[in-house]
């Protein structure tokens, strides 16, 4: 086992969770609006979602890894190429940060797990960002892939889960933090741009 890739696999997947993205707005928002616990709920189903995502991902391209080591070298190719694609759309995107509370609705508590779940299950965008993350992070020659996947799945959920329940927690001090330090979101922004091309780089490295 290569515990550098590990490492490595870990600390990117921090600095994914820390950026802003569509999930943890969302469960910022809903923390500031609705209370802690309900950013909570949300979380939950988010990184439960995550499951589904790992089981696809682990037994589909075990089986092509097996069948076909240029196909899986391919893969990985097109995977970079997307991190970089990711990075561009970034760089293009506005750095504001859109805390409008107005834009979540009020439900239960099972109610917000369910929602997360199924943003996270149905999001095929999720599903593409497995498929371009994961496969450059195996670890070793000799465990299964199926059993590697499970376990960057399983870091992957713990460092979210970690990062979202802390974002969460802590939903009034970061939004005042960030309505008084403008440029807040140019900071996140560059280090989601710095991370996917690291990201790129290191997979196809």
């Amino acid at each position: 086992m290569d515990y550098n890739i590990l490492f490595s696999f870990a600390l990117a997947t921090s600095a994914l969770a820390i950026s802003p993205g569509p999930d943890n707005i969302y469960v910022l928002v809903q923390s500031i609006t609705n209370g802690k616990s309900y950013g909570l709920a949300t979380v939950s189903g988010l990184i439960t979602g995550c499951i589904v995502h790992t089981t696809l991902l682990a037994f589909g391209v075990s089986a092509i890894i097996k069948a076909n080591e240029d196909l899986f070298f391919a893969i990985k190719v097109l995977g970079a190429i997307y991190l970089l694609y990711l990075a561009y759309k970034v760089y293009k995107s506005s750095p504001q940060l859109n805390l409008d509370a107005n834009a979540v609705p009020k439900k239960s508590l099972k109610g917000l797990f369910v929602q997360g779940f199924f943003m996270n299950v149905l999001n095929p965008k999720v599903t593409i960002f497995f498929l371009a993350f994961f496969p450059g992070f195996l670890f070793s020659e000799s465990m299964s892939t199926v059993v590697q996947f499970y376990i960057l799945g399983g870091i992957f959920m713990l460092v979210s889960f970690i990062i979202f329940s802390s974002i969460a927690l802590l939903a009034g001090q970061i939004k005042k933090y960030i309505t008084k330090h403008r440029n807040s979101g140019l900071i996140l922004k560059w280090l989601q741009i710095v991370v996917f091309i690291g990201i790129a780089i290191f997979i196809l490295l």
